[in-house]
């Protein structure tokens, strides 16, 4: 497990600035669909964006932050489930945090 702890996070807004205050991602089929941004931050080098369906009862999507090659913010899956497992945690740890007691 990787060492992610609350004091590392910066918060940031580059997808908002980008593009507002939702985006439309497309699934493998050529789907769209429409995600309100909720929170992006940072660890390290590495950016995150946590996304919401908007009248959807369905859990947060938690995507990468990466640059395209002319400097403007994309998104892309997490591959790694051990990776989108801690960022997760962190997340929540952040949004509802509690005594560990």
């Amino acid at each position: 497990m990787t060492d992610f702890s609350a004091d590392q996070v910066v918060w940031s807004s580059k997808l908002k600035e980008t593009y507002g205050e939702t985006v439309e991602l497309e699934d493998e089929q050529g789907e769209s669909s429409v995600y309100n941004i909720i929170a992006e931050f940072e660890i390290g080098d590495r950016g995150y964006a946590v996304l919401g369906s908007p009248g959807k009862d369905i859990e947060d999507e938690i995507m990468h932050i990466v640059f395209s090659p002319d400097g403007l913010p994309e998104l892309e899956s997490i591959e790694d489930d051990e990776e989108w497992e801690d960022i997760s945690e962190l997340y929540d740890e952040l949004t509802f945090p509690g005594d560990d007691a």
